[in-house]
């Protein structure tokens, strides 16, 4: 893909996903933070639907969505990213400052809404703070979402797999938070839009101000395929006798 249209694609992305998180955030607040359209039904369906085994695992899902895993995963996008030890360096300290300064951002505006959990009464596991946007749904959508975006950087065919299940494992985290009955689902909603945002507008900022190193970005296949293209145009050229 080229340079440009990334860039188009970040950038509307970036856009989109603001607006709504934007008027999902006001339809919270003008509402007092009560539950929304599907919140309630959500949540009572997941309190009486809680095997043991299944709820072992929700329980082990969710506390992967904070803590150390997160920031390893983020520094790990950055190793994968990186071609030379400095790039990787580098790269893994803006993964991780990228996935810092989101949660940042996202404190504040957790703190402004100020939005009640669920009751109590419904939690399967522990929780703290505010409900809106989703702690653990952010963090695992942007760490998850770095890690996505440089295996594809790096194997745009062979990483589609991995890629998927890393998609997987960042909407199972946001799914167990309201499973567990500590968040309503519009607090996830929140989580994976703000991430989307974010994960775009890095990728947009990266391409404007630093496009050569984006460019550096591109799969060493990709590039010889167009070293390849290139010569067989040069082959083809009719050449000047004398």
């Amino acid at each position: 893909m080229k340079r440009a249209d990334v860039t188009d694609l970040a950038g509307s992305t970036a856009v989109g996903s603001l607006v709504a998180f934007v008027l999902l955030t006001l339809i919270v607040t003008g509402q007092d933070g009560a539950p929304l359209f599907g919140d309630q039904d959500l949540n009572a369906w997941s309190a009486h639907h809680r095997p043991p085994v299944a709820l072992a695992l929700a329980r082990g899902l969710t506390y992967t969505g904070t803590g150390v895993l997160p920031y390893a995963m983020a520094a790990l996008a950055g190793v994968v990213l990186g071609r030379t030890a400095r790039q990787r360096t580098l790269f893994a300290l803006g993964c991780v400052g990228c996935l810092a300064a989101a949660q940042a951002v996202r404190y504040g505006v957790m703190s402004l809404v100020a939005r009640p959990r669920p009751a109590t009464l419904e939690w399967a596991t522990r929780a703290s703070g505010w409900s809106f946007p989703s702690g653990h749904t952010t963090t695992s959508a942007i760490a998850g979402g770095l890690l996505v975006l440089a295996v594809l950087a790096r194997a745009p065919r062979g990483g589609r797999a991995l890629a998927a299940l890393l998609a997987c494992w960042a909407v199972l985290v946001g799914l167990t938070r309201v499973y567990l009955g500590v968040h309503w689902f519009s607090d996830v909603l929140g989580g994976w839009l703000f991430a989307l945002c974010w994960l775009s507008l890095g990728v947009y900022t990266l391409a404007r101000i630093a496009p050569r190193t984006l460019s550096s970005l591109q799969p060493a296949a990709e590039g010889g395929r167009r070293a390849r293209r290139a010569d067989r145009a040069e082959a083809s050229r009719p050449r000047m006798t004398s």
